[in-house]
């Protein structure tokens, strides 16, 4: 029988599984902000986010605590953001080759790891998970406390990074830094800044977000580490960066709005089973509109001088 569509509780859900599904994204597109705000383009979101995810599953199986897990996923994203930023930054390499080897070692490297720890390919072992934060005293209240009620701590870590970036990258000397890093690095060398080093902080700051949002995955909203299971969202976290203009706001709302996405294909396949036999079709929904929105948006402007190298002049 089809659900009611105007159900209270089915709404909060709708909202709920919403904001659970636009954290990865929020959490990796934050993070692209910081890398390419300072200049350096970040297509490996996607191989730094599985990092995390595996890392954070590999860790809670040997501690048997998923906060250790949190903290070596963070860090594990940090390193290979780490790689990529030596690459792009001290070695002045081509961004979109770094990034693509970045997910090409992700990948390979997970995949057997996931061989050689659980002696499978597939999928790990299941591992404890992240306590939700439940919040007293609104489970009764419709709508809200079907959304608020109990969430991920990794959701409310989400929010909580938007706000400190918008404040780190508009309010603090250090997002000054980042931003003209990426609009104009002779100008901050010649305030005598280390673009470099700007440079490398901001991508490291992309791994760790990256790394927190693969965790969210594995071990926040889940409980095991799947082959490949960020399943594209990397490349959708970057569509939503682009899509909100370079911004801590906006890459918050684009990636909600990409997470609604998919959100509302669970949404109808729940509600309208008669479109059962057509799920994998419902399921491109998000990909195709992801394409239509960054058709859509116009000449969305990136930092000036991203993807540039930037060499120190010498003294003549």
């Amino acid at each position: 029988m089809q659900a009611d569509l105007f159900d209270l509780a089915l709404i909060g859900w709708l909202i709920k599984t919403t904001i659970q599904f636009s954290t990865p994204l929020v959490l990796a597109a934050l993070g692209g902000m910081y890398s390419e705000k300072s200049g350096i383009v970040n297509i490996g979101l996607e191989g730094m986010m599985l990092i995390g995810a595996f890392s954070a599953v590999a860790a809670t199986y040997f501690s048997d605590n998923p906060w250790i897990g949190v903290i070596v996923a963070v860090i594990a994203g940090g390193a290979l953001a780490a790689v990529h930023a030596v690459i792009t930054v001290k070695l002045k390499g081509n961004h979109i080759v770094s990034g693509t080897g970045v997910i090409l070692f992700a990948t390979g490297f997970t995949t057997l790891m996931l061989e050689v720890i659980w002696s499978q390919r597939g999928v790990s072992d299941e591992v404890t998970r992240l306590p939700q934060v439940v919040i007293p005293g609104i489970q009764g209240i419709p709508i809200i406390g079907d959304v608020f009620g109990s969430l991920e701590p990794i959701v409310y870590m989400m929010f909580f990074a938007v706000i400190i970036s918008w404040f780190v990258m508009y309010k603090t000397p250090f997002g000054l830094r980042i931003r003209a890093s990426g609009e104009d690095p002779s100008t901050l060398d010649t305030a005598g800044v280390n673009v470099s080093t700007i440079r490398f902080i901001a991508v490291v700051i992309s791994g760790c977000l990256s790394g927190l949002g693969g965790a969210y995955l594995s071990i926040g909203y889940g409980a095991r580490f799947g082959k490949v299971m960020t399943n594209g969202r990397g490349f959708i976290a970057l569509a939503a960066l682009i899509f909100g203009g370079w911004t801590p706001i906006g890459s918050f709302l684009a990636g909600t709005f990409f997470g609604f996405l998919d959100a509302l294909q669970a949404f109808i396949s729940l509600t309208m089973p008669a479109l059962a036999p057509y799920n994998n079709f419902i399921k491109m929904i998000p990909f195709v509109l992801v394409v239509i929105a960054l058709a859509g948006i116009g000449r969305s402007r990136p930092p000036k001088a991203v993807g540039t190298p930037y060499e120190k002049e010498k003294p003549a």
